[in-house]
Formats: C-alpha cells, sequence, structure tokens
C-alpha cells in the first residue's frame, strides 16, 4: 500500500507539475506575441526610413555629388564611427547643458504656473509676461546673454531655460484649471483649507498636462543649447557644427545633426517612459476610453 500510495502522490504531483507547465508558456506565448506585435506596429515607419535612406544613397551615388555638398548616408555612419570620441566629447557637454537648462525650466515653470493658479491678478500680471518673453526670438537674447555671463554654461544653460519653460508653464495652468470644481467645492464643504485643495485635486489634475508640457520641452531644449552654442561657445556640438562647416566637412555636419535628434528622440521617449511608470492610473484610463471607442 506504501508503494502504491507513492506512486498515487507522485502521479498527483507530476499531474499539478503538468498543469502548471501550460500557463507557464501560455503566459510566456501572450508576453511574447504583445512584444511581436509592439514590433510590428513599428515595422512600416522602419521601412521607409529605410526607402528614404537607401533612396538618398542611390541618389548621391548616380549623380555623383560631392560628399562636401551632400555626404551620402555612409559616409556619415563611417564619420559617427572614426570621430566617435570627439563627437562623444562634444555631445556630453550639449547635454549637460540640456539637462541643467530643462531642470531650471521645470522648476521656474511649476512655479510660475502655481502663481497663475493662485488668483485672476496674479495670472493677469504674470501670463502677459510669460508670453512677452516668448515673443522675442530666442537668437537676439543670446548674443546678450554672452555679453552679461561671458563664455561658460551660464547662458546656455539660460537660453535651453528660457526655449524650454514656456510649454511647461501653459500645459501646467491649463491642468490646474481643468480639476474638477464640483470635487474641489465639496472638499471646502468639508472643511478643506486651500492647499489640501490644491494638493489633492489640482495637482493630480495637472499631471498629465504638465507631462505633455515637458515632451515638448524637451524636443525644444535640443534646440535651445545648439543656439546657445553658435552664440559663443568652445565646445558642443552646435559648436563643432559651426566649425565643420566652415572647413565644408560636411559629413561631421550631419554627424552632429543625427546625434543631435538622437538625443531630442531620447529624452522624449524617457519623458513618456516617466509619465507611464508614474501616472499608471492616466494611462490605464486612456486604454479603457480607447477599447471603449473601438
Amino acid at each position: 500500500m506504501a508503494v502504491e500510495g507513492e506512486h498515487l502522490d507522485g502521479d498527483h504531483q507530476g499531474g499539478l507539475d503538468e498543469g502548471r507547465g501550460p500557463g507557464r508558456v501560455r503566459s510566456g506565448g501572450r508576453a511574447g506575441l504583445d512584444m511581436f506585435k509592439g514590433w510590428q506596429s513599428w515595422l512600416p515607419a522602419l521601412l521607409i526610413v529605410a526607402g528614404m535612406v537607401s533612396l538618398w544613397e542611390w541618389v548621391v551615388a548616380v549623380n555623383d555629388i560631392p560628399h562636401w555638398k551632400l555626404p551620402a548616408p555612409s559616409s556619415i555612419g563611417g564619420e559617427l564611427w572614426q570621430s566617435r570620441g570627439m563627437l562623444l566629447g562634444h555631445t556630453w557637454v550639449t547635454m549637460e547643458e540640456v539637462l541643467i537648462g530643462l531642470a531650471v525650466a521645470l522648476v521656474s515653470g511649476v512655479l510660475l504656473a502655481w502663481l497663475i493658479s493662485l488668483s485672476r491678478t496674479l495670472e493677469r500680471v504674470i501670463y502677459p509676461s510669460v508670453i512677452a518673453s516668448q515673443t522675442i526670438p530666442i537668437i537676439v537674447i543670446a548674443p546678450l546673454l554672452l555679453i552679461w555671463l561671458g563664455y561658460g554654461m551660464q547662458h546656455k544653460v539660460i537660453v535651453v531655460a528660457l526655449i524650454s519653460f514656456f510649454p511647461i508653464v501653459v500645459n501646467t495652468v491649463d491642468g490646474l484649471k481643468s480639476a474638477d470644481p464640483d470635487v474641489m467645492n465639496l472638499l471646502r464643504t468639508l472643511g478643506a483649507d486651500r492647499w489640501q485643495v490644491f494638493r489633492k485635486v489640482q495637482v493630480p489634475a495637472s499631471l498629465p498636462f504638465l507631462f505633455s508640457g515637458i515632451k515638448i520641452a524637451v524636443t525644444v531644449s535640443v534646440i535651445g543649447a545648439v543656439i546657445g552654442e553658435w552664440v559663443g561657445s568652445s565646445e558642443g556640438l552646435g559648436y563643432l557644427a559651426i566649425r565643420s562647416k566652415s572647413q565644408f566637412l560636411s559629413e561631421r555636419v550631419y554627424a552632429t545633426v543625427v546625434i543631435l535628434s538622437l538625443m531630442g528622440i531620447g529624452l522624449f521617449l524617457i519623458a513618456g517612459a516617466l509619465e507611464r511608470a508614474l501616472l499608471p492610473w492616466y494611462h490605464n484610463q486612456r486604454r479603457t476610453t480607447a477599447a471603449g471607442e473601438d
């Protein structure tokens, strides 16, 4: 009987293991299928980009265009590899300017948005000044900052902050104003003070808007850093592009453009990933709404 019991226990245990096995396989299969569908959705875009690059390469080769006038993508790729050490050093300088400028823009933008949301009087005082700051071409302000602050990182950081804080302010103000007035009145009825209403209702409502502003800001911040380096700098991708252009090193100029584009795309993707990580409820709501519409 003991032997039979052992066989029964073994068979029963095997059955449980077999029952778990397919579940694990099915779960892994679903994850793999979701990943495949994710890559598959990007396939048309990748094919279009590959086709455009191939067409560019073919046009340069067929028309025998000089490399200083229009380098082929293969030449640009070769420059990216051969000058990788120099390009990496200048990339880090530009990235540092962008990150510090974005931090300044984020803090100042959120603070201004909060002040604007406090009262109509503050809104009438601050909002026109914020808008007016964007009507002055940044290429005019940058040389003045260079005169005031000299050749250093300060004027480039300020240029990045000036060009980046506006979308943060505008989107955050819209988000603070989008809070449900009924919920705000309910909290006031229950005895909540102004700070509690702001923290529990207005801030959560404004976060999706804030991240929308951040995603715009991280993209234009790269432009601000390059403008600051064009005006006055001895390092950075903008400086390298200007110097290379005067020497007819077109491959290097295009290489800096490629790096700057990748920098902007990378920062945008990071901002999107942070949004998904910090606001899961917002993305779940969007998916539910999209599924209902389908």
